[in-house]
């Protein structure tokens, strides 16, 4: 049909209006938040949540009021977007393609080395600054409080997250015995302390523990990001067609009549193509 793709266009847009706000709200939400997690996600998410909101409200009013200039401007926004989306995507599966942490003979954790990552997010969490603010999360979110009593036992049988492995312990191998061991122990095991606001905080392990929570993450976000791009190759693709009438709209329509009234119902055409045969048939 001829408004077919406009219609498909505009119902596609109101709903990604709609999925727009509560991106929004969330991240206000998180910019009054007094966490420091939450604030790590508040200028990404109210970014995303305006460009779609701005975008879908241009590709529905184009669509539903044959805004030429509208829609055109709604079909560059897709395309910057795509290849932005695109290119971001490409990116993260480059930078978080290693790691994944390494067994523990007679343990069913892992654990992480910072040396196994991309110079890229080792540079994430290498600052001063940069890591106050994680270790604030770290102690926040209370992680190592869930391993604060385990027993040898648990150790031997249960599984860990990697900012447990990482920041709860000290690494498996080190040994604080006494004596010259510790001479040629990993530096983690120097920087390790009982105390709840310590543990190993300080630690590169820690550090890798959080990159690989980073890392798994992301590679979550990829896939929905893989999904997103096909949803939006697909809406980008109706929104040409209907530029397209558009176009042909403006164009068979210049003064701005309403193009709808002149088109007639599939029975009226029917029935004025009967009547012109007839008419051909009897002169």
């Amino acid at each position: 049909m001829y408004r077919f793709s406009n219609s498909v266009i505009g119902y596609l847009n109101l709903l990604t209006m709609l999925a727009s706000i509560p991106i929004i709200g969330g991240g206000l939400w998180m910019a009054k938040s007094s966490t420091t997690c939450q604030g790590f996600l508040q200028t990404p998410l109210l970014i995303i949540g305006f460009i779609v909101l701005l975008v879908s409200l241009m590709g529905f009013v184009g669509a539903c009021f044959n805004v030429a200039w509208a829609l055109w401007a709604y079909l560059v926004v897709m395309v910057l977007l795509i290849i932005t989306l695109l290119c971001f995507t490409i990116f993260g599966f480059v930078v978080t393609s290693k790691g994944g942490g390494v067994e523990v003979p007679g343990r069913i954790y892992r654990e992480y080395r910072l040396e196994d990552y991309s110079p890229w997010l080792r540079s994430r969490v290498k600052g001063v600054d940069e890591w106050r603010s994680i270790r604030a999360c770290l102690i926040g979110s209370k992680a190592c409080s869930n391993v604060a009593f385990w027993t040898p036992i648990d150790y031997l049988q249960r599984d860990m997250s990697p900012i447990q492995s990482g920041c709860c312990k000290p690494p498996t191998s080190c040994s604080y015995g006494g004596g010259t061991a510790m001479a040629a122990q990993d530096v983690d095991c120097y920087r390790w302390n009982n105390a709840a606001g310590i543990l190993c905080y300080e630690c590169d392990s820690c550090r890798a523990g959080v990159l690989e929570e980073v890392r798994r993450n992301w590679h979550k976000l990829s896939v929905l990001n893989i999904v997103v791009l096909v949803f939006l190759i697909c809406i980008y693709s109706i929104g040409c067609c209907a530029f397209r009438n558009t176009r042909r709209c403006e164009s068979d329509y210049p003064h701005g009549e309403n193009h709808m009234s002149k088109v007639r119902p599939r029975w009226d055409f029917f029935w004025w193509r009967w009547w012109y045969d007839r008419k051909a048939q009897l002169y």
